[in-house]
């Protein structure tokens, strides 16, 4: 089995070689306005990439168990408003979070994969379950960005 690390790297080289030959086709449409286009999907993965960075550098720190916050998710794909961006600089965005999280990732010992975190709904889990969920969570996004 791949490190954690090395699994995201790869997850980002693919996409952005698929999403810069042009391979992603319906990036903008929305198939109606509730449902996100592919374009607010990776908006969401920002979002959470963002959330993830955070909780991924202050359980290095932080008294354990860790708490991990949930976030509203509908909502920040609105307010960051990701459909009127210009799609590059998202994915530029985007890129650059998950290499920063794959860094962190690969400087994780057996030890601090094991700092342990309190999830919302009150399970205690451990830091390498949290990665190995983020990058599933990815995973499951991009290949709805590839349809």
């Amino acid at each position: 089995m791949h490190s954690p690390a090395a699994q995201l790297f790869s997850e980002i080289s693919a996409f952005e070689r698929q999403f810069q030959q042009g391979h992603i086709s319906g990036f903008e449409i929305k198939s109606s306005e509730t449902k996100w286009s592919k374009k607010e999907i990776l908006g969401h993965l920002i979002d959470s990439a963002l959330y993830n960075l955070q909780r991924f550098t202050e359980i290095q720190y932080a008294e354990k168990p860790y708490p991990v916050r949930p976030y509203n998710q509908d909502e920040l794909v609105k307010a960051n408003r990701y459909q009127e961006r210009e799609s590059t600089e998202l994915l530029a965005l985007w890129s650059g979070l998950n290499k920063q999280i794959a860094f962190i990732m690969q400087h994780q010992t057996e030890e601090t994969f094991a700092f342990s975190l309190l999830l919302p709904d009150k399970t205690v889990s451990d830091l390498r379950f949290l990665m190995t969920d983020y990058i599933h969570h990815l995973q499951h996004h991009l290949i709805e960005i590839r349809k």
